[in-house]
């Protein structure tokens, strides 16, 4: 690739997406590779936008789902319906879903 790098201003030029593709062996015409420095160039200016976002307040989240989701607790049930569940099944023998062999 070229000695300069694109990547501080952003923008990623056709040219690059073409020598990367020779490099990795594909197959990508002149219009592919224009579209695909487009999109990665917007990308990429979205990448440096979050980057300047200020979040020194901001507490980091492991879990988005640990501040909003109530979870049930993990009751067994013991309503379940069998005959009424096999009766729409494919394939049941003595009380067992069969299903096609996957691995032989």
């Amino acid at each position: 690739m070229s000695q300069q790098s694109s990547t501080s201003d952003s923008n990623v030029s056709r040219e690059e997406i073409l020598e990367v593709a020779n490099l990795a062996r594909l197959g990508i015409d002149e219009d592919t590779a224009s579209s695909y420095a487009d999109d990665i160039s917007k990308v990429l200016k979205l990448m440096q936008t979050l980057g300047n976002v200020d979040t020194t307040d901001i507490k980091p989240l492991s879990n988005i789902h640990e501040v909003c989701q109530d979870l049930r607790a993990d009751v067994a049930k013991h309503d379940i319906n069998r005959e009424r569940n096999q009766s729409v099944a494919p394939a049941v023998e003595a009380g067992l879903y069969l299903v096609p062999q996957v691995i032989e």
